[in-house]
């Protein structure tokens, strides 16, 4: 299933694997079931510090914060993966924030198992919060080492939703569906990988999100619109001539895999080589769902509405889209100019009252 855990490439994570301690938290984080996605994240982001330690001579289980400053440095330096196509940082050099985010909660976690074995005191990682329970000190606020900056989502203007749309129509009749879907029920890439035969409902034209896919770990119904309902009847009729069998509903037509489901990986590969003919190079699967979100909340639908169709246990996470569609500070000034406006039209009342009495 895409959202479960398959086994440890440990290939791809050598220094971990090599590191005794490293590989046994990142089995207990496997045998409790966590996303691969997840794992993965955890291991590369413990595998990118256990090379830089290589690099620089440190024992990676021993460093201290002094040395877990000097990788963040070394994340900053970094050419950026997106080189010259880089556009939503600074410059072309460092990881994102979000990415260098990411590779510190991967090592904060793993000095946290260290310590819960007795390998050593103290946590070189601050959380940037105080956890109680978890705070270093009674009632002591750990400092994060690196600022989180939280930033709206990107989303396509019109004229470059047009564009992305332009290039996808010479698209075959699974991409287009697939992207159609996408967008229309607001899906993350596991869950649209993952869709099953038996998940489509189309004479209600509604689908069943399965809690193994989705990020949430809860099941969910979600609708989609008439116009996807066609390109999906028409997929479904192409799919027929490469599987009769039940089962994942996106299947692939390579030579070497025909008829195999699509993978994650290969859907990232589609959207991306639309996004960059198109040239919109911040443009990626999730972009689809961020933009149905935020097209929900410009609708007017409820921050509560948007959370139980998106699968968010938190309406926390929601509240990006209502801010990023401008809904929320659209009605106030609305209802705010409004009341000005009475309040002046008052005031001009007043004094046509006052010349009538003059």
């Amino acid at each position: 299933m895409a959202g479960s855990a398959k086994e440890i490439r440990w290939d791809r994570f050598p220094r971990v694997e090599a590191l005794t301690e490293g590989k046994k938290w990142l089995e207990i984080q496997h045998t409790l079931g966590l996303a691969t996605n997840t794992i993965e994240a955890y291991a590369r982001g413990l595998e990118d510090f256990l090379r830089w330690c290589k690099k620089s001579r440190v024992d990676g289980a021993k460093a201290g914060r002094a040395e877990v400053a000097g990788f963040i440095g070394d994340l900053r330096k970094r050419p950026s993966p997106r080189g010259a196509n880089v556009v939503s940082m600074e410059s072309g050099t460092g990881l994102s924030n979000a990415t260098m985010q990411q590779r510190l909660t991967a090592i904060r976690l793993f000095f946290d198992y260290l310590i819960e074995e007795g390998h050593r005191d103290t946590n070189p990682v601050g959380r940037g919060r105080y956890t109680a329970g978890k705070g270093f000190g009674a009632g002591k606020r750990e400092r994060g080492l690196l600022p989180r900056r939280k930033k709206l989502p990107w989303i396509p203007s019109d004229e470059e939703w047009r564009r992305l749309l332009d290039e996808a129509r010479g698209e075959t009749i699974r991409n287009r569906c697939m992207l159609a879907l996408a967008y229309d029920a607001g899906l993350r890439r596991e869950e649209l990988c993952g869709l099953e035969s038996g998940d489509i409902q189309p004479a209600h034209r509604l689908l069943r999100i399965r809690a193994e896919t989705s990020k949430s770990r809860q099941d969910r119904i979600v609708p989609y619109s008439e116009t996807t309902g066609v390109l999906l009847g028409a997929y479904l009729e192409h799919r027929r001539g490469l599987s009769r069998k039940r089962g994942p509903l996106f299947l692939s037509e390579s030579r070497r895999n025909r008829a195999a489901p699509i993978t994650l990986w290969t859907w990232s590969k589609i959207v991306r080589r639309l996004a960059n003919a198109a040239e919109l190079p911040q443009f990626s699967t999730h972009t689809l769902r961020h933009l149905c979100l935020t097209d929900l909340a410009r609708a007017g639908w409820d921050l509560h509405e948007i959370a139980r169709f998106a699968g968010h246990r938190n309406v926390s996470v929601t509240q990006q889209y209502i801010h990023l569609s401008g809904r929320d500070l659209a009605a106030k000034l609305a209802k705010g100019m409004a009341q000005v406006h009475e309040w002046r039209a008052r005031q001009i009342h007043d004094l046509a009252d006052e010349k009538e009495q003059s």
